[in-house]
Protein backbone atom coordinates (compact mmCIF):
# COMPACT_ATOMS: atom_id res chain seq x y z
CA UNK A 1 0.00 0.00 0.00
CA UNK A 2 1.90 2.92 -1.08
CA UNK A 3 0.56 5.59 -0.11
CA UNK A 4 -0.29 4.43 3.46
CA UNK A 5 2.04 4.12 6.62
CA UNK A 6 1.19 0.83 7.68
CA UNK A 7 -1.92 -1.47 6.84
CA UNK A 8 -3.81 -1.03 9.97
CA UNK A 9 -3.88 2.93 8.81
CA UNK A 10 -5.14 1.56 4.67
CA UNK A 11 -8.00 -0.39 6.59
CA UNK A 12 -9.25 2.46 8.26
CA UNK A 13 -8.82 4.52 4.68
CA UNK A 14 -11.22 1.48 3.25
CA UNK A 15 -13.40 1.58 5.45
CA UNK A 16 -13.44 5.48 5.13
CA UNK A 17 -13.82 5.20 1.59
CA UNK A 18 -17.23 2.54 1.99
CA UNK A 19 -18.75 5.23 4.29
CA UNK A 20 -18.27 7.70 1.78
CA UNK A 21 -19.36 5.99 -1.07
CA UNK A 22 -21.92 5.03 0.41
CA UNK A 23 -23.40 8.54 1.44
CA UNK A 24 -22.89 9.09 -2.38
CA UNK A 25 -24.67 6.61 -3.82
CA UNK A 26 -27.15 7.24 -1.38
CA UNK A 27 -28.16 10.51 -2.68
CA UNK A 28 -29.74 8.17 -6.01
CA UNK A 29 -30.58 5.37 -4.47
CA UNK A 30 -32.93 5.70 -1.48
CA UNK A 31 -32.81 2.58 0.70
CA UNK A 32 -31.11 -0.57 -0.51
CA UNK A 33 -28.74 -0.29 2.29
CA UNK A 34 -27.78 -4.13 2.53
CA UNK A 35 -26.92 -4.41 -1.26
CA UNK A 36 -25.41 -1.09 -1.86
CA UNK A 37 -23.09 -2.66 0.79
CA UNK A 38 -22.79 -5.67 -0.82
CA UNK A 39 -21.61 -5.18 -4.38
CA UNK A 40 -19.29 -2.60 -2.41
CA UNK A 41 -17.87 -5.47 -0.44
CA UNK A 42 -17.26 -7.96 -4.07
CA UNK A 43 -16.11 -4.93 -5.87
CA UNK A 44 -13.28 -4.48 -2.60
CA UNK A 45 -13.10 -8.22 -2.83
CA UNK A 46 -12.54 -8.05 -6.60
CA UNK A 47 -15.27 -10.48 -7.06
CA UNK A 48 -18.28 -10.42 -9.39
CA UNK A 49 -22.31 -9.68 -8.19
CA UNK A 50 -25.40 -10.82 -9.69
CA UNK A 51 -28.64 -8.62 -8.78
CA UNK A 52 -32.04 -10.19 -8.65
CA UNK A 53 -35.16 -8.73 -8.51
CA UNK A 54 -38.17 -7.87 -10.30
CA UNK A 55 -38.82 -5.03 -12.62
CA UNK A 56 -38.42 -1.06 -11.78
CA UNK A 57 -36.29 -1.76 -8.04
CA UNK A 58 -33.41 0.24 -9.92
CA UNK A 59 -31.42 -2.54 -10.30
CA UNK A 60 -30.12 -0.85 -13.39
CA UNK A 61 -29.94 2.47 -11.89
CA UNK A 62 -27.94 1.29 -8.80
CA UNK A 63 -25.13 -0.13 -10.62
CA UNK A 64 -24.57 3.12 -13.09
CA UNK A 65 -24.95 5.08 -9.72
CA UNK A 66 -21.83 2.64 -8.41
CA UNK A 67 -20.13 3.11 -11.71
CA UNK A 68 -20.57 7.31 -11.37
CA UNK A 69 -18.84 7.33 -7.95
CA UNK A 70 -15.95 5.45 -9.05
CA UNK A 71 -13.56 6.90 -11.42
CA UNK A 72 -14.33 3.73 -14.02
CA UNK A 73 -14.85 3.35 -17.06
CA UNK A 74 -18.64 1.61 -17.21
CA UNK A 75 -20.13 0.06 -20.39
CA UNK A 76 -23.80 -1.58 -20.72
CA UNK A 77 -25.08 -4.93 -22.45
CA UNK A 78 -28.29 -5.35 -23.11
CA UNK A 79 -28.52 -8.77 -23.28
CA UNK A 80 -31.26 -10.19 -25.86
CA UNK A 81 -32.05 -13.39 -27.56
CA UNK A 82 -30.15 -12.67 -30.81
CA UNK A 83 -26.92 -11.24 -29.10
CA UNK A 84 -23.57 -13.27 -30.48
CA UNK A 85 -20.83 -13.52 -28.26
CA UNK A 86 -18.51 -11.38 -30.86
CA UNK A 87 -21.22 -8.11 -29.78
CA UNK A 88 -19.64 -9.05 -25.88
CA UNK A 89 -15.76 -9.49 -27.11
CA UNK A 90 -15.32 -7.86 -29.92
CA UNK A 91 -14.04 -9.57 -33.59
CA UNK A 92 -11.34 -9.24 -35.93
CA UNK A 93 -11.97 -6.82 -39.06
CA UNK A 94 -10.25 -6.24 -41.99
CA UNK A 95 -8.98 -2.39 -42.03
CA UNK A 96 -7.66 -0.22 -45.53
CA UNK A 97 -4.71 -2.25 -45.72
CA UNK A 98 -6.44 -5.64 -45.78
CA UNK A 99 -4.67 -6.57 -42.44
CA UNK A 100 -7.03 -8.02 -39.37
CA UNK A 101 -7.52 -5.64 -36.62
CA UNK A 102 -9.26 -6.32 -33.64
CA UNK A 103 -11.81 -4.30 -32.88
CA UNK A 104 -12.15 -4.54 -29.06
CA UNK A 105 -16.43 -5.01 -27.74
CA UNK A 106 -17.47 -3.05 -24.72
CA UNK A 107 -16.65 -6.46 -22.26
CA UNK A 108 -13.23 -3.93 -22.43
CA UNK A 109 -14.28 -1.83 -19.69
CA UNK A 110 -13.71 -1.48 -15.69
CA UNK A 111 -17.69 -2.13 -14.79
CA UNK A 112 -19.50 -3.96 -16.79
CA UNK A 113 -23.38 -3.85 -16.41
CA UNK A 114 -25.05 -7.57 -18.02
CA UNK A 115 -28.54 -6.28 -18.13
CA UNK A 116 -31.09 -9.26 -18.14
CA UNK A 117 -28.03 -12.14 -18.14
CA UNK A 118 -30.28 -14.54 -18.40
CA UNK A 119 -31.88 -13.05 -21.45
CA UNK A 120 -29.29 -14.84 -24.44
CA UNK A 121 -28.66 -18.18 -24.86
CA UNK A 122 -25.86 -19.77 -23.17
CA UNK A 123 -23.71 -19.64 -25.99
CA UNK A 124 -23.42 -15.95 -25.96
CA UNK A 125 -23.68 -16.45 -21.82
CA UNK A 126 -20.17 -18.56 -22.11
CA UNK A 127 -18.31 -15.60 -24.16
CA UNK A 128 -18.06 -14.01 -20.07
CA UNK A 129 -17.04 -17.23 -18.59
CA UNK A 130 -13.24 -16.42 -19.50
CA UNK A 131 -13.75 -12.64 -18.34
CA UNK A 132 -14.75 -13.25 -15.05
CA UNK A 133 -12.43 -16.26 -13.96
CA UNK A 134 -9.23 -15.26 -16.09
CA UNK A 135 -9.92 -11.84 -16.53
CA UNK A 136 -8.89 -11.73 -20.37
CA UNK A 137 -10.78 -12.52 -23.66
CA UNK A 138 -9.77 -15.27 -26.33
CA UNK A 139 -11.04 -13.78 -29.83
CA UNK A 140 -9.70 -15.77 -33.24
CA UNK A 141 -6.91 -17.50 -31.07
CA UNK A 142 -5.56 -14.47 -29.27
CA UNK A 143 -5.75 -13.52 -25.73
CA UNK A 144 -6.44 -10.25 -24.36
CA UNK A 145 -6.32 -8.95 -21.08
CA UNK A 146 -9.06 -7.00 -19.41
CA UNK A 147 -8.45 -3.78 -17.80
CA UNK A 148 -8.14 -3.68 -14.16
CA UNK A 149 -9.93 -3.52 -12.37
CA UNK A 150 -12.96 -5.46 -14.08
CA UNK A 151 -16.18 -5.88 -12.30
CA UNK A 152 -19.42 -7.42 -14.12
CA UNK A 153 -22.59 -6.67 -12.27
CA UNK A 154 -25.83 -8.84 -14.11
CA UNK A 155 -28.76 -8.03 -12.91
CA UNK A 156 -31.51 -10.82 -13.58
CA UNK A 157 -35.27 -11.02 -13.38
CA UNK A 158 -36.49 -13.94 -11.58
CA UNK A 159 -40.42 -13.82 -11.99
CA UNK A 160 -40.80 -14.14 -16.27
CA UNK A 161 -39.36 -16.69 -17.42
CA UNK A 162 -40.78 -16.57 -20.79
CA UNK A 163 -37.77 -16.41 -23.47
CA UNK A 164 -34.96 -16.96 -20.69
CA UNK A 165 -31.92 -19.01 -20.55
CA UNK A 166 -31.23 -20.50 -16.95
CA UNK A 167 -27.57 -19.33 -16.13
CA UNK A 168 -25.67 -22.75 -16.30
CA UNK A 169 -24.14 -23.97 -12.83
CA UNK A 170 -20.43 -23.10 -14.19
CA UNK A 171 -21.43 -19.08 -14.87
CA UNK A 172 -23.17 -19.21 -11.40
CA UNK A 173 -20.29 -19.95 -9.44
CA UNK A 174 -18.58 -17.05 -11.24
CA UNK A 175 -20.24 -14.91 -9.18
CA UNK A 176 -18.81 -14.11 -5.58
CA UNK A 177 -22.53 -12.60 -4.75
CA UNK A 178 -25.98 -13.02 -5.66
CA UNK A 179 -28.22 -10.67 -4.17
CA UNK A 180 -31.61 -10.62 -3.92
CA UNK A 181 -33.42 -7.10 -3.95
CA UNK A 182 -37.00 -6.35 -2.27
CA UNK A 183 -39.50 -3.83 -2.58
CA UNK A 184 -38.59 -0.56 -1.23
CA UNK A 185 -40.92 0.03 1.94
CA UNK A 186 -43.54 2.64 1.82
CA UNK A 187 -41.46 5.33 3.32
CA UNK A 188 -39.14 4.50 0.61
CA UNK A 189 -40.84 4.38 -2.09
CA UNK A 190 -42.86 7.88 -0.92
CA UNK A 191 -38.82 9.01 -1.19
CA UNK A 192 -38.25 7.51 -4.46
CA UNK A 193 -41.33 8.64 -6.21
CA UNK A 194 -40.73 12.41 -4.80
CA UNK A 195 -37.20 12.23 -6.01
CA UNK A 196 -37.61 11.06 -9.46
CA UNK A 197 -40.90 12.94 -10.43
CA UNK A 198 -39.28 16.92 -9.55
CA UNK A 199 -36.63 18.39 -11.09
CA UNK A 200 -33.74 17.53 -8.86
CA UNK A 201 -31.03 16.31 -10.12
CA UNK A 202 -27.98 14.77 -8.74
CA UNK A 203 -24.30 15.76 -8.88
CA UNK A 204 -22.14 12.81 -8.02
CA UNK A 205 -18.74 13.24 -7.67
CA UNK A 206 -15.64 10.54 -7.84
CA UNK A 207 -14.91 8.43 -4.43
CA UNK A 208 -12.31 6.37 -6.06
CA UNK A 209 -10.02 5.86 -9.01
CA UNK A 210 -9.17 2.29 -10.11
CA UNK A 211 -5.68 2.30 -8.90
CA UNK A 212 -6.67 2.63 -5.37
CA UNK A 213 -9.42 -0.09 -5.61
CA UNK A 214 -6.65 -2.37 -6.71
CA UNK A 215 -5.15 -1.37 -3.83
CA UNK A 216 -8.20 -2.00 -1.46
CA UNK A 217 -8.46 -5.83 -3.34
CA UNK A 218 -5.02 -6.30 -2.75
CA UNK A 219 -5.22 -5.39 1.19
CA UNK A 220 -8.44 -7.61 1.79
CA UNK A 221 -6.21 -10.44 1.23
CA UNK A 222 -3.45 -9.32 3.43
CA UNK A 223 -6.04 -8.99 6.59
CA UNK A 224 -5.14 -11.63 8.70
CA UNK A 225 -8.18 -14.50 9.73
CA UNK A 226 -7.96 -16.73 12.27
CA UNK A 227 -7.89 -20.31 11.64
CA UNK A 228 -11.06 -20.78 13.46
CA UNK A 229 -12.75 -18.57 11.12
CA UNK A 230 -11.23 -20.17 8.44
CA UNK A 231 -12.47 -23.31 9.05
CA UNK A 232 -15.71 -22.20 10.60
CA UNK A 233 -15.86 -21.02 6.41
CA UNK A 234 -14.62 -24.00 4.92
CA UNK A 235 -17.36 -25.63 7.37
CA UNK A 236 -20.18 -24.14 6.58
CA UNK A 237 -19.83 -24.35 2.85
CA UNK A 238 -19.08 -28.38 3.31
CA UNK A 239 -22.21 -28.72 5.24
CA UNK A 240 -24.17 -27.90 2.00
CA UNK A 241 -23.13 -30.93 0.16
CA UNK A 242 -25.58 -34.04 0.83
CA UNK A 243 -24.17 -37.32 1.18
CA UNK A 244 -20.62 -35.53 2.65
CA UNK A 245 -19.73 -36.09 6.55
CA UNK A 246 -20.82 -32.63 7.62
CA UNK A 247 -23.77 -32.80 5.83
CA UNK A 248 -26.88 -32.13 7.98
CA UNK A 249 -30.34 -33.67 8.05
CA UNK A 250 -31.93 -30.68 6.43
CA UNK A 251 -29.67 -30.57 3.63
CA UNK A 252 -29.94 -34.46 2.85
CA UNK A 253 -33.32 -34.11 2.75
CA UNK A 254 -33.87 -30.97 0.41
CA UNK A 255 -30.88 -30.44 -1.33
CA UNK A 256 -29.20 -32.27 -4.74
CA UNK A 257 -26.12 -30.00 -4.87
CA UNK A 258 -23.79 -28.16 -2.49
CA UNK A 259 -21.81 -25.66 -2.96
CA UNK A 260 -17.69 -26.10 -4.51
CA UNK A 261 -14.62 -24.67 -2.99
CA UNK A 262 -14.98 -21.82 -4.87
CA UNK A 263 -17.78 -20.74 -1.70
CA UNK A 264 -15.29 -21.25 0.64
CA UNK A 265 -12.74 -19.02 -0.76
CA UNK A 266 -15.36 -16.45 -1.21
CA UNK A 267 -17.08 -16.54 2.58
CA UNK A 268 -13.10 -15.74 3.50
CA UNK A 269 -12.54 -13.21 1.07
CA UNK A 270 -16.16 -11.64 1.66
CA UNK A 271 -15.63 -12.12 5.50
CA UNK A 272 -12.26 -10.44 5.45
CA UNK A 273 -13.78 -7.51 3.51
CA UNK A 274 -16.84 -6.96 5.68
CA UNK A 275 -14.60 -6.52 8.65
CA UNK A 276 -12.38 -4.36 7.30
CA UNK A 277 -15.08 -1.70 6.13
CA UNK A 278 -17.06 -1.87 9.53
CA UNK A 279 -13.93 -0.98 10.87
CA UNK A 280 -12.03 -4.38 12.43
CA UNK A 281 -8.82 -5.47 11.73
CA UNK A 282 -9.42 -9.33 11.32
CA UNK A 283 -12.82 -10.84 10.97
CA UNK A 284 -15.08 -13.20 13.35
CA UNK A 285 -17.88 -16.23 12.86
CA UNK A 286 -19.78 -12.84 12.52
CA UNK A 287 -18.63 -11.71 9.26
CA UNK A 288 -19.07 -15.06 7.81
CA UNK A 289 -22.56 -15.15 8.90
CA UNK A 290 -23.31 -11.80 7.65
CA UNK A 291 -22.21 -12.76 4.22
CA UNK A 292 -23.33 -16.58 3.95
CA UNK A 293 -26.60 -16.05 2.43
CA UNK A 294 -25.49 -14.00 -0.53
CA UNK A 295 -22.37 -16.80 -1.41
CA UNK A 296 -24.18 -19.52 -0.93
CA UNK A 297 -28.25 -19.38 -2.39
CA UNK A 298 -26.72 -19.68 -5.99
CA UNK A 299 -24.41 -22.23 -5.33
CA UNK A 300 -26.86 -25.13 -3.97
CA UNK A 301 -29.61 -26.90 -5.44
CA UNK A 302 -32.14 -27.72 -3.91
CA UNK A 303 -34.62 -30.60 -4.95
CA UNK A 304 -38.33 -31.34 -5.60
CA UNK A 305 -39.13 -31.79 -2.38
CA UNK A 306 -37.85 -28.82 -1.16
CA UNK A 307 -39.69 -26.90 -3.86
CA UNK A 308 -42.83 -28.85 -2.84
CA UNK A 309 -42.71 -28.31 0.80
CA UNK A 310 -41.72 -24.58 0.07
CA UNK A 311 -38.28 -24.55 1.76
CA UNK A 312 -36.11 -22.01 0.32
CA UNK A 313 -31.83 -21.36 0.24
CA UNK A 314 -32.45 -19.01 2.63
CA UNK A 315 -33.60 -20.97 5.45
CA UNK A 316 -31.71 -23.82 4.97
CA UNK A 317 -28.69 -21.54 4.99
CA UNK A 318 -29.87 -19.65 8.16
CA UNK A 319 -29.84 -23.35 9.89
CA UNK A 320 -26.48 -24.09 8.92
CA UNK A 321 -25.21 -21.53 11.34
Amino acid sequence: MSSFNSDVEAVDAMAQSFKDLRAEIGKVIVGQDDVVKSVIISLFSNGHSLLVGVPGLAKTLLVSTIADVLDLDFKRIQFTPDLMPSDITGSEILDENRHFKFNKGPLFTNILLADEINRTPPKTQAALLEAMQERSATVAGVKHNLPKPFFVLATQNPIEQEGTYPLPEAQLDRFMFNIPLDYPSYQEEVQVVKSTTSNEKYVLKNILTGDQILNFQSLVRKIPIADNVLEYAVSLASKTRPNTPLATAEVNNYISWGAGPRASQYLVLGAKCHAAISGKYSPDKEDVQAIANYVLRHRIVRNYKAEAEGVSEEQIIKNLF
